[in-house]
Formats: C-alpha cells, structure tokens, sequence
C-alpha cells in the first residue's frame, strides 16, 4: 500500500503545540476535555499532554461515536458509549481527529449541552473542505479534500497509528 505523506510528525506535534497555547487562556482546570473514539484518541492524548505543559490540567473522558463502520461511506450516527462522568455545569472540550461533513461533532455537542455543559468548545487535527453542518473552534490543520490515513485515521480499521498524515488516493 501506498500513500503520500501530506503532514509529518514533526508537523503535528508543532500544530498541536500552537493550538494548545491558543486555546489555554480560554480554558479553565474544570473543563472536560471529551475524545471522539476511535479516531481521535491520538490526537486528545497528544493535545491534552500539551495542554498540561502550557499549565492546564484539564479532566479527560470520551464518547464513542461510529457512523462508517469499516467502510468509506458515512451512515447513521450511533452513540455506541456515552461519557463516564457528568459534566452538568461544566466547559467541554470535544477533541476529534477530522472535520469533514461535521456529523460526529454537531452529534457530539449537541449531546454534552443535552447533558448540562455550559460551554462546549470543538478542536480537530484536520479540517477538510467540504459542506458541513458545523465549525471547529480549533483547527490544527487544513487538510485537502483526500482519503486521510494515519495519527488515528483509517482505512477500515487498519493505518491509524501511522504516526503521520498521508493520503491513500
């Protein structure tokens, strides 16, 4: 299998680095910071971690979602497992790996504001640009519109601890 490297690991973890120090002022040590599972456990370790050196010791829990199965096409939204913890009257920081159509992320807020956050704040590693129902507040890269694999995107399951961006197309 082949596949052109779009973003390095040394790119990513210098985007990661940026957006933490962007969006820790705007964040408090109460905010949860929420996972979309599976793909986007990479990118929360990594922005939690960095969020940590820039002083904030945010709280962690995750949601997982799952609308492609191991396909390529997009389906029904389906909340699979829901958060371990309230977060009632709390700021949520919702982490996920990509942006495309914004399903999964409008799914996701809409669900922690349901639960009582008062605030829930979005950031993704990538953005694609395509039509969506929804807007990331933090966005560590704009990527092309290509089949992503790698740093928690997959192509059926397999690819996603490639510790780089790349395209499969």
């Amino acid at each position: 299998m082949t596949y052109d490297i779009l973003l390095s690991e040394a790119d990513i973890a210098a985007r990661i680095d940026a957006m933490a120090r962007e969006m820790a002022p705007r964040l408090t040590e109460d905010t949860v910071g929420v996972c979309l599972l599976t793909g986007g456990i990479w990118f929360a370790a990594d922005l939690t971690r960095a969020l940590a050196r820039h002083g904030l010791g945010i709280g962690f829990d995750s949601m997982w979602l799952s609308s492609y199965g191991d396909g390529r096409q997009s389906g029904e939204m389906i909340l699979r497992a829901d958060l371990q913890r309230p977060v009632k009257g709390k700021q949520v920081l919702i982490m996920d790996d990509v942006l495309d159509t914004g399903a999964s992320l409008k799914f996701a807020r809409d669900h922690l504001l349901r639960a009582g956050a008062t605030e829930v704040l979005t950031a993704v590693m990538a953005s694609k640009p395509v039509t969506r129902q929804i807007e990331a507040d933090y966005v560590g890269w704009e990527a092309p519109k290509r089949y992503l694999v790698g740093y928690g995107l997959d192509d059926g399951g397999r690819l996603r601890g490639l510790p780089f961006i790349g395209a499969l197309d």
